[in-house]
């Protein structure tokens, strides 16, 4: 027998033995992993197998929990004065939560390219509510914010707000070339805003105007905008906020107060002097829940756009750092996965994260900064936290919009990866043919 006749018939029968030896070891049953492995492998990798993100939801029941004990033990005393039911606004806080919830497992049903297919009927119904409020809203204060439905009164700027951000993250999927070369592109959603701002300062809500205005600046920067065009806009921006402030006697009054709140600490002052008490009380440990005297009728909403203060002068300094790492985390996370979209080449599932980090991000700075005296009152709820039903509903969309968009970031992945195991699967068996039949 010749060299060539032997090596043939060895490479023969060692294919046969392999083959017989593969077919066996695949009739062997293989025990399954235990869970605990599967789910820590699942977890190990951010965008695995797993179906979301549960990071989100621990964020959100964790500030839900902060929002409603925080409510709780500062709304006891007006509550009791107002409506004579110490639990009144608890009540109603833990409502607003539980219809957050249910309408949360709404949208979670509905997918991103709803929200991207219909962002222009979003903004015009976000324009009717403005404009509805200025007709038939009822006024608080002296503003004209609210629209009543029967027990349920809705606050139009907060779903103004998520409306023209996802606006804004459609136009630049589709302009964003535009945004980046000429002037055109950038002007026209600043003249959208424009539409919507006016609005708002009828009612007048400058607060919500500055939060999208920043929002706005810091998507259309992340979009690729020439940093000229963000210099024209800022000093614009600027500009005309300063002459809002200028020209109406209480904003005027607001900043002066905020530059030194003691010279009148009884007057114009004197909201900002009592929430920077219970900061001082509050120093390190904090006084102890329920522990507040500031709550008691001194400091004046301090269950809607203070809860902060009554929450640094009972928990203290750790507690501000505890709620601030919270919502530096959960604006943290939106950032990562605003990047990890546009990626993937999910365009407006990418800027409509950023925008909601952004918009979180501010809102949170602004309600903490304003109760420690570091910028002017606003009146400006903290995400998630504060007392209040429309900004809940509309903070817990946005944060399930995170959700979803996550999720189908992680079903696109799981989805191309399961085609290339088929694929490879389908690979050996074409080229075992191959070499069967040579």
């Amino acid at each position: 027998m010749s060299l060539e006749k032997t090596m043939t018939l060895a490479k023969t029968i060692s294919l046969e033995t392999t083959q017989v030896i593969t077919k066996s070891l695949s009739q062997v049953p293989v025990p399954p992993m235990p869970q605990w492995i599967n789910c820590l492998m699942a977890g190990s990798n951010q965008y695995g197998a797993s179906a979301f993100d549960r990071s989100f939801i621990v964020l959100g029941l964790t500030m839900y929990m902060v929002g409603l004990v925080m409510v709780a033990t500062s709304s006891i005393p007006v509550a009791e004065r107002l409506f004579n039911n110490p639990f009144h606004f608890v009540i109603r806080h833990g409502i607003y939560i539980g219809l957050s919830l249910a309408i949360a497992g709404v949208a979670l049903q509905i997918p991103m390219s709803w929200w991207h297919k219909n962002s222009s009927y979003l903004l015009g119904f976000a324009v009717v509510l403005l404009v509805t409020v200025l007709l038939i809203g009822r006024s608080v204060n002296g503003s004209t914010r609210w629209i009543v439905l029967g027990p349920i009164t809705v606050q139009a700027a907060e779903p103004a707000k998520l409306f023209f951000f996802c606006y804004l993250s459609a136009y630049l999927v589709r302009r964003r070339e535009q945004v980046m070369e000429n002037m055109k592109g950038f002007i026209k959603p600043l003249i959208v805003f424009g539409i919507m701002a006016v609005l708002l300062l009828l009612q007048p809500d400058l607060g919500t105007v500055i939060v999208m205005f920043v929002t706005t600046f810091g998507l259309l920067f992340l979009a690729g905008a020439k940093l000229w065009q963000f210099i024209a806009m800022s000093s614009v921006g600027g500009v005309s906020l300063a002459m809002l402030a200028y020209f109406e006697p209480y904003r005027w009054r607001r900043v002066t107060s905020f530059l030194d709140p003691w010279q009148d600490p009884f007057g114009s002052g004197y909201q900002l002097t009592q929430s920077l008490m219970a900061y001082g009380r509050g120093e390190v440990l904090g006084q102890g829940l329920g522990n507040s005297i500031q709550k008691l009728e001194y400091l004046p909403e301090a269950h809607t756009d203070f809860v902060m203060a009554v929450l640094a002068e009972e928990f203290g300094f750790v507690g501000i750092s505890v709620v601030l790492l919270l919502s530096m985390t959960l604006v943290y996370k939106a950032l990562i996965l605003g990047r990890y979209a546009l990626a993937k080449e999910k365009y407006f599932e990418g800027f409509l994260a950023y925008a909601i980090g952004i918009w979180m991000c501010f809102q949170a700075a602004v309600n903490i900064g304003a109760s420690a005296g570091i910028v002017p009152t606003k009146g400006l709820t903290m995400p998630l936290i504060s007392y209040g039903g429309s900004s809940m509903i509309v903070m817990t969309i946005a944060l399930v919009l995170l959700i979803r968009i996550d999720h189908e970031i992680r079903l696109q992945s799981i989805q191309a990866t399961s085609s290339k195991r088929s694929r490879h699967k389908k690979t050996p068996k074409s080229s075992s043919k191959k070499s069967s039949e040579t």
